[in-house]
């Protein structure tokens, strides 16, 4: 994976599309975080160097995709470039600074030898979707629909879903940036990326 070209995309399609008040703060926060090289999952979908920052990208673009074929097809939904960029970008900073690398015994070729593996180390166990909010919110401002998209985009993969949470019916009934972002993440995870 190239970090270097993944930070040098993901920085110009945020410059390119996010203007909001704060927003110049909040590049500055990842540039100083792990965010360019954290991966994406400890086993999972990007699991790798710099898999966040890719996996933000894929989904931005996914999303892009979505919103541009409704455009298409004069559906419009009010949903601007810019919480395009928002909501793909950086609808996972809740695993800023989330992963540690440790190392672990493995035997090959019949030898026991120390490998590095992705662990979580959760400095601020605030949830998932609800911990991307707040950390965005301490920046800049979101609004509503792009709040509750951030929020709400691991849908069923949720935990508060799996405890019988129902808002994320309303989410997606009443914000279609909210079930767009949850189809652009998951289309991302399990067709652009590595899922085991």
């Amino acid at each position: 994976m190239d970090t270097v070209a993944n930070k040098r995309l993901f920085t110009e399609i945020f410059n390119n599309n996010i203007s909001r008040e704060g927003s110049q703060a909040l590049l500055e926060y990842l540039d100083k975080s792990d965010f360019f090289v954290a991966p994406a999952s400890s086993r999972f979908h990007s699991n790798t160097e710099g898999g966040l920052c890719r996996h933000s990208i894929n989904v931005y673009e996914r999303l892009k995709d979505i919103v541009d074929h409704y455009r298409a097809n004069g559906e419009d939904f009010g949903i601007s470039d810019e919480s395009i960029a928002i909501c793909g970008l950086l609808h996972d900073l809740c695993k800023v600074n989330f992963y540690a690398v440790e190392f672990r015994n493995a035997k090959i070729d019949g030898k026991w030898e120390q490998v590095p593996y992705y662990s979580v180390k959760d400095s601020l166990p605030y949830g998932h979707g609800e911990k991307s909010v707040y950390i965005i919110n301490g920046y800049m401002r979101l609004t509503r629909e792009e709040a509750l998209a951030v929020n709400w985009h691991m849908g069923g993969f949720d935990m508060r879903v799996k405890a019988g949470d129902y808002s994320i019916s309303g989410a997606y009934k009443s914000y279609p940036l909210a079930m767009f972002t949850h189809i652009a993440d998951m289309t991302a995870t399990y067709l652009d990326e590595s899922v085991y």
